[in-house]
């Protein structure tokens, strides 16, 4: 094994589907701007694809000094063994310090293929990055135990440290006038290499909004009691042009779409104003929604975990108090 000391450099796995940069990417980017200064080393975006270059001036925007472009037609659609390996010369060859990439359905794929090649460690779906206080290991930090406790993960004998990041953990950032320097890296990739061939790509179609995205969220639990009662979350969601989530126990019921499900084995959102209804405020849940910048809670029960989390607690029946703040909200609107 090469020595740890010939490793340096954070770098950032670009994820882009059809030509389109992930969010999760930019916001890896700014959490790794952060770590790269710490360190006193460059921050480098790894863009994959096929005629994807167009992308790289965007990367350098949210925060990248260098950005590698690997492009061959092989690599037009995602597979697990074509980025695998371009990845895995790459960092043969170039020896980064860390590697982070998205927990999205591509991460959690290709992130553990990537370390098994590697021969290194993988912390996966982090909640929080950092560096120890001398300034030699990554400390990735992820819940463990169902949530139960946070457990801080340092892989100290191995490179590169790797990490994947849940969307909607970190902020993006904006460093304007920053242009990052771009390299096209020379892919050596055969048809030989790539064992699973793309036929064809059907797309669900589903009404169905990103709640990572919305500015406000009015969220269900089992509290909530019904299918029936989410109509009156829904009203006051558009209400407020906003949408409607719900914590895992009201998802389990059935009463709303999982792709709405905020918490742990959810989405992580920041909303400017959650609105949680009926939930009980299990960690799981919180540590998808208490970054949001306020925090609303109706439940009946005064002692209940939620109601010390939010910064504004509303002690009753959430029938009764939705449809007099969906009248308010409208009657505000209406005075604007």
């Amino acid at each position: 094994m090469s020595n740890i000391a010939d490793y340096k450099g954070v770098w950032v796995f670009a994820e882009q589907r059809e030509g389109e940069l992930q969010k999760v990417s930019l916001e890896l980017l700014g959490e790794g701007r952060k770590i790269a200064d710490k360190l006193g080393v460059e921050l480098t975006a790894l863009l994959i694809g096929s005629n994807v270059s167009g992308l790289a001036e965007e990367l350098g925007t949210h925060g990248a000094d260098r950005v590698l472009v690997a492009e061959d037609a092989l690599l037009e659609h995602y597979t697990t063994d074509g980025y695998t390996k371009v990845i895995c010369d790459l960092a043969n060859e170039r020896k980064p310090e860390i590697l982070f990439i998205g927990a999205t359905f591509i991460g959690r794929d290709l992130g553990p293929r990537v370390a098994a090649r590697l021969t290194t460690g993988l912390t996966a779906d982090c909640t929080s990055l950092d560096i120890d206080a001398e300034g030699k290991f990554l400390l990735a930090t992820r819940p463990a135990f169902g949530g139960n406790l946070m457990a801080t993960i340092a892989c100290q004998d191995h490179r590169p440290q790797m990490a994947t990041v849940r969307p909607g953990v970190f902020s993006k950032i904006e460093t304007a006038g920053n242009k990052a320097e771009i390299e096209t890296v020379e892919v050596k990739l055969t048809e030989a290499d790539v064992r699973t061939k793309v036929v064809k790509i059907v797309k669900e179609k589903k009404d169905i909004v990103d709640i990572s995205e919305a500015e406000f969220i009015v969220a269900g639990g089992r509290g909530v009691g019904s299918e029936e009662n989410f109509k009156l979350l829904q009203e006051l969601a558009e209400a407020l042009d906003g949408t409607v989530a719900a914590s895992r126990a009201a998802i389990e019921k059935g009463w709303i779409d999982k792709d709405l499900q905020v918490g742990q084995t959810g989405k992580t959102v920041r909303p400017s104003i959650y609105i949680a209804c009926g939930i009980s405020g299990a960690i799981q849940h919180v540590a998808g929604m208490q970054e949001s910048d306020l925090i609303i809670a109706i439940n009946k029960d005064a002692s209940a975990p939620i109601m010390q989390v939010a910064d504004y607690a509303i002690v009753g029946d959430l029938t009764k108090v939705l449809p007099e703040l969906t009248a308010q909200v409208k009657a505000l609107k209406e005075n604007a």
